[in-house]
């Protein structure tokens, strides 16, 4: 198969061992290929076959009742020693090659005849099991309910499979009640074969030091001396042997080497192989996960699921929800008779016109204090966070040791000593562990201290236009909301509606938007108060939809959408939030290596279909010019985030294209199944107040 269907060589000079004429049609193959057969060391006394005349023909050497003694090589094979069969194992000869291909014969696959309960009978001409037709699967009437055919009945030429499947065909016919066409077999073209010679050790006379590197199993690395071995310790049956060498106990369940085991073990007992039996074959055939047996069986996993102090009310009002990461957040909130595709666009217009409502509070909160945090979130950081006036946020961008992103989100200074770290919600544990590794491995004698305080926070946002307003109207007392007093990207503590809280002056819709920080006892009490001071302004909750559609309209990137582990800050046009001031951040260095630089990487543009009503499918590949030499489309991108906008009333699309910032203005096709492509222009990613006016009111 790797020859003949892939093009794919074992090795240059492939040394075959057989005991059978199938093995023939590989050294075939492998000549036709082009490559070398130096010899086929055939254990028979002779090879007359069909197979064996045409490999001679084709100047194939062919050595009968010779044996292999003995592999050479180190990290590789690069030669045999052959030997007789019949012998103790003397070489003879030393043939050079790179590959050994080994036959035995065939076993056909009656696991599933066993599994359902049928017998198998041993067959001493092709020396295999095969299902016995006198013994077959019972049911509870005692009639045979299983009838095997072909290949794994144990009939291996072509001919002799289409008459014994279509004797299974009438038969079938005839044990359901049905009447058998009035046919007869397919006949199929076949090839003269010689009988097989059952080799159970080569050579036959092998000396005990030769069965010590006589391989049985080769996942277990069981050996004929083994089983000899354990004959003689008293393990007499072939379940106990099993146990003892764990033949057969590999991943393939003994597919390869049961047969070979069980004939080692019968002459080692002196007893022939039906009398010592076989190992009971157990389903499954191939191995399968335990959650596929018992999944639906399955009670509440070990992980529990996080709720935020808002999802008992979320829950009773119409939430459609959907996980994120180990969190539950409403994708939508639907009212009655309303459909998700209206709830979502509700959601949108009422928070672009009116005032909407979040739960945020699933953002990671991390915090990080002592003499040496400023130095600490640097490094973390690709932008400066030391020189973060206390009061004031920073959007920060975190990269691995390689330098592709893996989170982002708001840092705000609390005091000289002291940031809080805000995450995705899907990140706070992950980065908190990332900042204690770095901390307890290279950075251990820094002043600093973690601590994980997300779920110590319920986080609410108040967005759009009339945001403000359902704050005033809420109570606030100890801080300032005013434009002047609390500008963008700046944070104050104090209390709203009598509750302890923090307002962060924050945006990821692009509107006017607060998001106020409450003790989490006091999340749902905050939450009432929001939309009972609201409903004169037309508040209304929104979910995860919403925020997405919101963000894409703005452009703003969303971890796990527009990065997949291989993109790297520039990549998304982030230049302005990386600092090149600082020596040293997580990620630099890897950031400066050549491909990284390359300016034909995928770059993050936006995409507008020709026809606005068209949506492009979530990760469409985008191609161009003529197909590869391979026969494959030239692929160049792919999309990343997209959807339908009910505020620009058009769909909005962002991916990542190679050269993407060069290419503004082209057309872009994007195949998307059934012979259909969706083109779309490449334009910026910012759809909505590129010069951020509406955040600003």
């Amino acid at each position: 198969d790797y020859v003949t269907n892939f093009g794919v060589s074992p090795g240059d000079r492939t040394v075959i061992v057989t005991n059978n004429d199938d093995a023939y049609r590989t050294a075939i193959a492998l000549k036709q290929a082009g490559l070398v057969v130096p010899a086929v060391i055939d254990a028979r006394d002779s090879a007359d076959g069909d197979l064996p005349a045409r490999a001679r023909k084709l100047g194939i050497r062919v050595e009968t009742g010779k044996a292999i003694a003995r592999v050479s090589g180190n990290k590789k094979v690069e030669g045999v020693s052959i030997c007789m069969q019949a012998g103790e194992g003397s070489a003879l000869e030393e043939i050079k090659c790179d590959a050994v291909a080994m036959s035995g014969g065939w076993s056909p696959v009656v696991h599933l005849w066993s599994h359902c309960g049928g017998k198998l009978d041993w067959d001493r001409d092709h020396a295999m099991f095969r299902p016995d037709p006198n013994r077959p699967p019972t049911g509870a009437d005692g009639a045979g309910f299983v009838i095997a055919a072909g290949t794994a009945n144990g009939h291996l030429d072509t001919a002799s499979v289409l008459a014994d499947a279509h004797e299974a065909g009438r038969r079938a016919a005839t044990e359901t009640g049905g009447k058998p066409a009035d046919d007869t077999a397919p006949k199929a073209a076949g090839e003269a074969a010689a009988p097989m010679l059952p080799v159970w050790q080569m050579p036959q006379g092998a000396s005990k030091k030769l069965q010590m590197k006589a391989f049985l199993d080769y996942q277990n690395d069981v050996k004929v001396s083994d089983v000899r071995l354990a004959a003689q310790e008293g393990y007499e049956s072939v379940e106990h042997t099993k146990r003892y060498t764990t033949l057969g106990m590999a991943s393939d369940q003994g597919k390869l080497s049961n047969i070979n085991g069980l004939a080692i073990l019968a002459d080692s007992l002196n007893a022939d192989i039906p009398a010592v039996g076989t190992t009971t074959f157990r389903p499954p055939y191939q191995p399968i996960s335990f959650g596929a047996i018992a999944g639906d069986a399955r009670g509440d996993l070990f992980k529990p699921v996080r709720r935020t102090p808002i999802h008992d009310w979320l829950d009773a009002n119409g939430a459609q929800w959907e996980p994120v990461a180990d969190w539950r957040r409403p994708y939508t909130l639907q009212k009655p008779g309303e459909g998700v595709k209206d709830a979502v666009r509700r959601e949108i217009l009422n928070t672009r016109q009116n005032v909407g409502l979040l739960d945020a509070s699933t953002l990671g909160k991390i915090i990080v204090k002592g003499p040496d945090a400023g130095r600490f979130v640097d490094m973390l950081y690709t932008n400066m966070m030391s020189n973060l006036a206390i009061g004031k946020c920073r959007y920060g961008l975190m990269c691995s040791e390689n330098g592709f992103l893996s989170d982002d989100g708001v840092v705000a200074r609390l005091s000289e000593d002291t940031f809080l770290c805000h995450t995705t919600s899907g990140g706070s544990d992950r980065i908190h562990a990332w900042m204690e590794e770095w901390l307890q491995t290279e950075w251990w004698d820094w002043k600093v201290y973690t601590a994980n305080v997300t779920e110590q926070w319920a986080q609410i946002g108040i967005v759009g236009p009339n945001a403000r307003k359902v704050i005033e109207a809420m109570g606030v007392e100890g801080m300032d909301v005013s434009r002047e007093a609390m500008p963008f990207m700046t944070f104050q503590d104090g209390s709203i509606a009598g509750i302890t809280a923090r307002a962060f002056r924050i945006s990821f819709s692009g509107e006017l938007s607060y998001e106020i920080a409450v003790p989490a006892s006091q999340g749902r009490a905050f939450w009432d108060a929001a939309l009972m001071a609201g409903a004169a302004h037309g508040i209304q909750p929104y979910g995860t939809e919403a925020l997405h559609v919101m963000r894409a309209e703005k452009g703003f990137i969303m971890i796990g959408d527009e990065t997949d582990g291989t993109v790297i800050p520039q990549d998304l046009g982030l230049h302005w939030a990386i600092s090149k001031k600082k020596a040293d951040f997580l990620g630099k260095r890897a950031q400066q290596r050549s491909f990284m630089r390359d300016e034909n990487r995928k770059q993050l543009v936006g995409l507008a279909t020709e026809d606005p009503a068209v949506v492009l499918p979530e990760a469409a590949h985008a191609i161009e010019g003529p197909k590869r030499d391979n026969g494959m489309e030239n692929i160049i991108g792919h999309v990343t985030s997209t959807y339908y906008s009910p505020t620009l009333n058009r769909s909005i699309a962002m991916a990542l294209i190679k050269g993407g910032s060069r290419r503004m203005g082209e057309v872009l096709s994007f195949p998307v199944g059934d012979g259909k492509v969706i083109r779309a222009k490449v334009v910026d990613p910012v759809f909505l107040d590129k010069d951020g006016e509406r955040q600003n009111v």
